[in-house]
């Protein structure tokens, strides 16, 4: 009796364990490349508007190909797609080595690399994302989710400062870096299928499901991607979210963008800022300690309120100082709380979603959660070009005061509940 009431043990969990060491290394791979690919443009170009088109058209390779990466994860076997993406890694981060060494980057081959990436992500991370709903039971998904957020806030931690150190050596290294990186995603999702196929569990995706298998049959991706987008936006308690999401997303990383190319404009070396997202970093891995003590027992709406007001103070309070201990001290403070908001809205989102909708869903809710954040570097580009840093990060405040306010007149959003509760409050929506 005792076993079957024993909660599920994370740590335990090979295939979970194996899932979040391809995925890990994945993240570190991208998030030396979010480093390095503005500070790179800025040195090239010495224009922050340019640099500002460089992420903003990579947001936007990745926005597009997110919707076709829905389609394939639901359509095919996940981890195989997961296997792919980072062999197509390797390829990519290799052709960037090769440019940096022979000193070949400009602005031109800047933005193809950065597209070209960013279209990878796109088109195969949803998988990625997608196959945890069938290597976690839904009552540690909510868990899972918060080591995730803790994995993340240890890259950023370890991606500033290693990103800074390897680009103050050269671009080349940082490609080096990625090409391990996604040299080491590629070998833990080949093991991965493996587990699976040891175990006797068919893989993830349509060509497991009999009823996707027939929406696989489809001749028309429209019709399926539209389905995952009417069935997300029909859900009260995830469809209206997602405006408040996006709001705050392009605000805050507006206000972020902006402080990194300020302090790279005022002649900051590249290792500062890269110690100084380590300490907003550091910050972020503190929270994801705390995530997996309050996703459990504080509602998931009342987190995320409680997120969004924090974060928009800090926005507000950044555009004030401008020494770098004291942007890392107002940020650090703005982020403490994103783990467990990001928990509690991910697991609930991934407990309330069906397993043949799920990659769909997943690039739906990303193209409408982060639908606007290609404005983000083209807001700090251009915003501190045309009226300069105390009113571009005011700009960003003020997308932030917006979000809390729409959360606040949320009843959907302020109705969510415990992770032990969630499957049972997904249940009503069902039939809607």
């Amino acid at each position: 009796m005792s076993t079957a009431t024993a909660p599920h043990r994370l740590w335990r969990n090979r295939r979970y364990l194996t899932w979040l060491v391809s995925d890990t290394s994945k993240g570190l791979a991208a998030s030396l490349f979010a480093f390095a690919i503005p500070l790179l443009a800025l040195i090239v170009t010495n224009d922050p508007a340019q640099a500002g088109i460089i992420g903003g058209a990579g947001m936007v390779a990745r926005l597009l190909t997110t919707l076709v990466g829905g389609i394939l994860a639901d359509r095919h076997r996940r981890i195989v797609l997961m296997l792919l993406g980072s062999l197509l890694g390797i390829l990519l981060a290799g052709a960037f080595t090769l440019l940096a060494l022979a000193d070949a980057l400009t602005f031109g081959s800047l933005l193809v690399i950065d597209v070209l990436l960013a279209a990878r992500s796109g088109l195969f991370d949803v998988a990625g994302e997608s196959a945890i709903k069938e290597i976690v039971p839904d009552e540690a998904m909510g868990r899972a989710q918060a080591a995730n957020q803790g994995r993340d806030a240890a890259l950023q931690l370890a991606g500033g400062p290693i990103g800074g150190l390897l680009l103050g050596v050269g671009g080349w290294l940082v490609g080096v870096a990625m090409t391990v990186c996604h040299l080491v995603a590629a070998v833990t999702a080949w093991m991965l299928g493996r587990e699976a196929r040891r175990a006797g569990i068919v893989d993830v995706g349509a060509d497991a499901d009999d009823s996707a298998t027939a929406s696989a049959g489809k001749p028309d991706a429209w019709a399926e991607l539209r389905e995952g987008f009417a069935w997300l936006m029909s859900r009260p308690d995830l469809g209206g979210v997602l405006l408040i999401i996006t709001t705050i997303n392009l605000g805050f990383n507006a206000a972020i963008t902006t402080v990194i190319y300020a302090l790279q404009q005022d002649g900051y070396p590249e290792v500062l800022i890269g110690a100084m997202t380590a300490g907003v970093g550091a910050v972020m891995l503190v929270g994801a300690l705390f995530a997996p003590l309050l996703v459990p027992r504080i509602a998931s709406g009342r987190l995320a309120i409680i997120g969004l007001s924090i974060a928009a103070i800090g926005a507000i309070v950044v555009s004030m100082v401008t020494e770098p201990w004291a942007i890392v001290a107002v940020l650090g403070v703005a982020v403490l709380m994103i783990p467990a908001l990001n928990a509690g809205m991910m697991g609930y989102f991934m407990v309330a979603t069906p397993t043949q909708l799920l990659g769909r869903a997943n690039s739906a809710a990303g193209v409408l959660g982060m639908g606007a954040l290609p404005l983000a570097p083209l807001i700090a580009g251009f915003g501190l070009t045309w009226i300069g840093r105390e009113w571009t990060l005011l700009v960003c405040a003020g997308l932030c005061v917006i979000a809390v306010a729409l959360a606040l007149g949320n009843r959907a959003l302020r109705a969510l509940p415990v992770e032990s509760r969630w499957a049972e409050h997904a249940k009503q929506y069902e039939s809607a």
